[in-house]
Order: C-alpha cells, then structure tokens, then sequence
C-alpha cells in the first residue's frame, strides 16, 4: 500500500451549492466570485481569510435583494 503525501486540509466556505448569481457575480452558496471559487487552491491562508471575512456580508446581500419568482405568482405575473 502507498502512502499519500500528508498535506494539510484547506478551509473552504464551499456548501456544494454552486450557482453563480448573474448580476452580483457571487456564488449563493458560498459568497465567492468565479475568480475566486477557481484560484481558491492556490491563495495564502492570508487571502483566503481575507475573502472569508468578507462572505457573510455578500451572502446576506443576496438573500436580501433576491425574492422568489418562480411557482404559482411568478406564473401570474407573466401572464
């Protein structure tokens, strides 16, 4: 059997809920830019805190700009 290289876990705020909003650029799960999301392996732990510190805002930015369109009044509204 072979051993693996012991490395060291990255934090992530990844929540496998990976859609990137269209107008703010921010992933709704997690709060990251595509950039972001996509060079996260090779940031600092530095950088990555840095992004981290600012994810709650932008999350909570976009749930509370967002409203539901779908369903039945969405349905209503387009007819």
């Amino acid at each position: 059997m072979m051993n693996a290289p012991h490395q060291a876990a990255i934090e992530t705020p990844c929540v496998k809920i990976c859609v990137v909003d269209p107008e703010t650029g921010f992933c709704i799960g997690c709060g990251r830019t595509r950039m972001e999301i996509g060079g996260w392996l090779g940031m600092s732990p530095d950088e990555r805190r840095s992004v981290m510190a600012e994810l709650p805002e932008r999350v909570e930015g976009l749930t509370r700009r967002k409203t539901r369109r779908g369903g039945r009044a969405g349905r209503l509204q387009a007819g």
